[in-house]
């Protein structure tokens, strides 16, 4: 038996990098998770390559109406909808005196913005069957899993736009927990330092040569061991846990500066 047989999750962004390695985990202790990712082919690939129970949605989370439709093709898939990890997202890093607004809105639409349009999509879903199981005498917990920055804590060189996207999220997740606790919905939020992912791949070698140096542990964290993080807050050993963000990060209490 897994610990989570019986649920069913979305995985936003998880064709690659943490969210592949957080969906992988997932389906591994018995949820069936729904892969999303950008480029259609490339989530039906990831659906078909992990292990367990799932399916796909290809599309841009920014555009509208997207949101409501991941939302929903998981509800046809699976019937029901029990935990959410909104981890799709990407870098476009830039000083702010150089800074363009259409960069800036970027970050927040699809750091901020689409996480909300998400979970308000899958309302019915969560607070709603949770306020059902209150009037029915049952106690069920769902989970919301944020994926956030230390960026978004501390704040970052080069990254005005991603850190207050990052931040923005940060609200939206203690928000939420006010809002949806009452239902048994855990809503919390992991910060993650420097992962070996795509997205640090590309940072300059300075960046990436001082890593040891300012991690105390020595390096960064590869996905599967992002996933953990994610994956203990989706497992009812976390029900007690609510409106927290979670720093993981090796330790390190700077930015990539």
């Amino acid at each position: 038996m897994g610990v989570l047989d019986g649920k069913a999750a979305i995985v936003t962004g998880s064709a690659r990098g943490i969210g592949r390695a957080t969906a992988s985990l997932l389906a591994e202790h018995g949820a069936r998770v729904l892969i999303n990712d950008l480029d259609g082919d490339l989530a039906k690939q990831a659906s078909a390559e992990i292990d367990g129970e799932t399916a796909s949605f290809g599309g841009d989370l920014t555009q509208e109406g997207t949101p409501e439709a991941v939302v929903q093709k998981a509800i046809d898939e699976f019937g029901q909808l029990d935990i959410i990890v909104n981890n799709a997202g990407y870098a476009w890093d830039g000083v702010v005196h150089k800074m363009g607004d259409e960069q800036f809105r970027a970050m927040l639409e699809i750091h901020t913005v689409v996480p909300f349009k998400v979970l308000r999509a899958a309302a019915p879903h969560l607070r709603d069957a949770g306020k059902a199981d209150r009037e029915a005498g049952r106690e069920i917990f769902r989970k919301v899993v944020n994926v956030t920055s230390i960026s978004g804590t501390q704040g970052n060189f080069g990254q005005a736009n991603y850190s207050a996207a990052k931040a923005g999220l940060v609200g939206l997740t203690k928000t939420l927990a006010r809002e949806w606790g009452a239902f048994k919905v855990n809503v919390n939020a992991v910060a993650f330092g420097f992962v070996e992912t795509r997205m640090t791949a590309d940072l300059p070698k300075q960046m990436r040569d001082v890593a040891p140096q300012i991690i105390p542990l020595g390096r960064p964290a590869q996905p599967e061991e992002a996933a953990g993080v994610i994956f203990l807050l989706c497992t009812p050993w976390s029900n007690f846990v609510h409106g927290q963000v979670i720093t993981a990060s090796g330790g390190q209490m700077t930015g990539m500066t």
